[in-house]
Protein backbone atom coordinates (compact mmCIF):
# COMPACT_ATOMS: atom_id res chain seq x y z
CA UNK A 1 0.00 0.00 0.00
CA UNK A 2 1.38 3.39 -1.05
CA UNK A 3 1.73 5.91 1.94
CA UNK A 4 0.19 9.66 1.48
CA UNK A 5 3.00 12.13 -0.45
CA UNK A 6 5.80 9.17 -0.32
CA UNK A 7 4.62 7.13 -3.16
CA UNK A 8 6.65 5.85 -5.87
CA UNK A 9 9.28 6.25 -3.41
CA UNK A 10 8.95 9.76 -3.30
CA UNK A 11 7.93 10.96 -6.59
CA UNK A 12 4.76 11.98 -5.68
CA UNK A 13 6.69 14.68 -3.27
CA UNK A 14 8.55 15.85 -6.18
CA UNK A 15 5.33 16.18 -8.57
CA UNK A 16 3.70 18.09 -5.41
CA UNK A 17 6.92 19.82 -4.85
CA UNK A 18 7.04 20.66 -8.64
CA UNK A 19 3.42 22.13 -9.12
CA UNK A 20 3.57 24.24 -6.03
CA UNK A 21 6.86 26.13 -7.37
CA UNK A 22 5.37 26.43 -10.48
CA UNK A 23 1.76 27.83 -8.49
CA UNK A 24 4.22 30.34 -6.77
CA UNK A 25 5.63 31.71 -9.43
CA UNK A 26 2.36 32.04 -11.40
CA UNK A 27 0.42 33.65 -7.30
CA UNK A 28 3.58 36.27 -8.13
CA UNK A 29 2.85 37.34 -11.34
CA UNK A 30 -0.47 39.39 -10.90
CA UNK A 31 0.81 41.72 -7.98
CA UNK A 32 4.13 42.09 -9.45
CA UNK A 33 2.38 43.50 -12.57
CA UNK A 34 0.35 45.38 -10.26
CA UNK A 35 3.00 47.01 -8.36
CA UNK A 36 4.73 47.62 -12.17
CA UNK A 37 1.42 49.21 -13.34
CA UNK A 38 1.30 51.72 -10.04
CA UNK A 39 3.37 54.78 -11.21
CA UNK A 40 1.33 54.72 -14.43
CA UNK A 41 -1.93 54.19 -12.51
CA UNK A 42 -1.55 56.84 -10.10
CA UNK A 43 -1.11 59.57 -12.52
CA UNK A 44 -4.60 59.01 -14.01
CA UNK A 45 -7.49 60.93 -13.59
CA UNK A 46 -10.80 60.04 -11.43
CA UNK A 47 -12.86 58.94 -14.40
CA UNK A 48 -10.18 57.05 -16.11
CA UNK A 49 -9.19 55.48 -13.49
CA UNK A 50 -12.32 54.51 -12.57
CA UNK A 51 -12.61 52.98 -15.99
CA UNK A 52 -9.66 51.07 -15.59
CA UNK A 53 -10.80 49.29 -12.29
CA UNK A 54 -13.94 48.89 -13.70
CA UNK A 55 -13.46 47.19 -17.04
CA UNK A 56 -9.67 45.55 -17.39
CA UNK A 57 -9.71 43.83 -14.42
CA UNK A 58 -13.14 42.08 -14.50
CA UNK A 59 -12.92 39.00 -13.66
CA UNK A 60 -9.46 38.89 -13.53
CA UNK A 61 -9.37 38.09 -9.48
CA UNK A 62 -12.17 35.49 -9.04
CA UNK A 63 -10.83 33.24 -11.95
CA UNK A 64 -7.39 33.88 -12.42
CA UNK A 65 -5.71 34.93 -9.40
CA UNK A 66 -8.02 33.65 -6.27
CA UNK A 67 -8.08 30.35 -7.64
CA UNK A 68 -4.40 30.42 -8.64
CA UNK A 69 -3.45 31.81 -5.22
CA UNK A 70 -5.73 29.27 -3.21
CA UNK A 71 -4.07 26.37 -5.29
CA UNK A 72 -0.54 27.44 -4.23
CA UNK A 73 -1.90 27.74 -0.34
CA UNK A 74 -3.53 24.03 -0.55
CA UNK A 75 0.02 22.87 -2.04
CA UNK A 76 2.10 24.77 0.70
CA UNK A 77 -0.03 23.29 2.95
CA UNK A 78 0.14 19.31 1.76
CA UNK A 79 4.20 20.29 1.47
CA UNK A 80 3.91 21.16 4.83
CA UNK A 81 3.05 17.98 5.89
CA UNK A 82 5.60 16.27 3.35
CA UNK A 83 8.51 18.35 4.97
CA UNK A 84 7.37 17.32 8.61
CA UNK A 85 10.57 15.88 9.35
CA UNK A 86 13.21 18.38 8.13
CA UNK A 87 13.13 21.79 10.44
CA UNK A 88 14.69 24.03 8.05
CA UNK A 89 12.42 23.21 4.69
CA UNK A 90 9.26 22.53 7.24
CA UNK A 91 9.93 26.34 8.62
CA UNK A 92 10.58 27.88 5.00
CA UNK A 93 7.46 25.95 3.88
CA UNK A 94 5.48 27.47 6.98
CA UNK A 95 6.99 31.12 5.96
CA UNK A 96 5.65 30.63 2.59
CA UNK A 97 2.14 29.31 4.00
CA UNK A 98 1.93 32.54 6.49
CA UNK A 99 2.82 34.70 3.41
CA UNK A 100 -0.45 33.26 1.26
CA UNK A 101 -2.68 33.61 4.43
CA UNK A 102 -1.83 37.32 4.74
CA UNK A 103 -1.94 37.57 0.63
CA UNK A 104 -6.02 36.50 1.35
CA UNK A 105 -5.89 38.56 4.73
CA UNK A 106 -4.81 41.88 2.62
CA UNK A 107 -7.06 41.20 0.07
CA UNK A 108 -10.57 41.35 2.26
CA UNK A 109 -8.68 44.15 4.40
CA UNK A 110 -7.38 46.50 1.63
CA UNK A 111 -8.33 45.85 -1.79
CA UNK A 112 -12.30 44.09 -1.48
CA UNK A 113 -13.72 47.02 0.32
CA UNK A 114 -12.58 49.30 -2.62
CA UNK A 115 -13.90 46.39 -5.02
CA UNK A 116 -17.15 46.88 -3.39
CA UNK A 117 -17.27 50.52 -3.57
CA UNK A 118 -16.06 50.93 -7.22
CA UNK A 119 -18.90 48.43 -8.59
CA UNK A 120 -21.29 51.45 -7.00
CA UNK A 121 -19.48 54.51 -8.62
CA UNK A 122 -20.49 56.05 -11.86
CA UNK A 123 -18.20 58.62 -13.65
CA UNK A 124 -20.38 61.30 -12.88
CA UNK A 125 -20.79 59.85 -8.78
CA UNK A 126 -16.99 59.50 -8.09
CA UNK A 127 -16.68 60.64 -3.83
CA UNK A 128 -14.17 63.38 -3.64
CA UNK A 129 -12.36 60.50 -1.19
CA UNK A 130 -11.76 58.36 -4.35
CA UNK A 131 -7.70 58.95 -4.35
CA UNK A 132 -7.47 57.45 -0.79
CA UNK A 133 -9.34 54.63 -2.29
CA UNK A 134 -7.14 54.06 -4.78
CA UNK A 135 -4.14 54.26 -2.68
CA UNK A 136 -5.59 51.76 -0.51
CA UNK A 137 -5.86 49.36 -3.22
CA UNK A 138 -2.68 49.66 -4.72
CA UNK A 139 -1.12 49.37 -1.09
CA UNK A 140 -3.09 46.01 -1.24
CA UNK A 141 -1.49 44.53 -3.92
CA UNK A 142 2.10 46.72 -3.43
CA UNK A 143 1.82 44.25 0.12
CA UNK A 144 0.35 41.19 -2.34
CA UNK A 145 3.28 41.52 -4.19
CA UNK A 146 6.09 41.76 -0.99
CA UNK A 147 4.10 38.48 0.23
CA UNK A 148 3.93 36.52 -2.71
CA UNK A 149 7.89 37.06 -3.00
CA UNK A 150 8.31 35.99 0.29
CA UNK A 151 6.66 32.82 -0.31
CA UNK A 152 8.38 32.26 -3.89
CA UNK A 153 11.85 32.71 -2.05
CA UNK A 154 11.20 30.57 0.91
CA UNK A 155 9.42 27.50 -1.27
CA UNK A 156 12.30 27.65 -3.41
CA UNK A 157 15.34 27.71 -1.12
CA UNK A 158 13.61 24.76 0.55
CA UNK A 159 13.26 23.04 -2.41
CA UNK A 160 16.99 23.70 -3.08
CA UNK A 161 17.52 22.33 0.15
CA UNK A 162 15.29 19.52 -0.10
CA UNK A 163 17.28 18.43 -3.04
CA UNK A 164 20.63 18.73 -1.38
CA UNK A 165 19.38 15.69 0.71
CA UNK A 166 20.15 12.10 -0.80
CA UNK A 167 17.27 10.49 -2.39
CA UNK A 168 15.24 7.15 -1.27
CA UNK A 169 16.55 4.06 -1.91
CA UNK A 170 15.49 3.35 -5.87
CA UNK A 171 14.06 6.77 -6.85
Amino acid sequence: MLKPLQWENGRGVRALCTANLVLAALATLTPIAHVLEMPNKLALDAPLWLAVQQHLYRGWGPFVGAPILILALATTLALLVARRHGLTPLRLTLMAAIAYAGMIATFFVLNDPVNAALDTWTPSSIPPYWSSSRLQWEAGHALAAILSCVALMALFRAWLLMRERPSPAGA
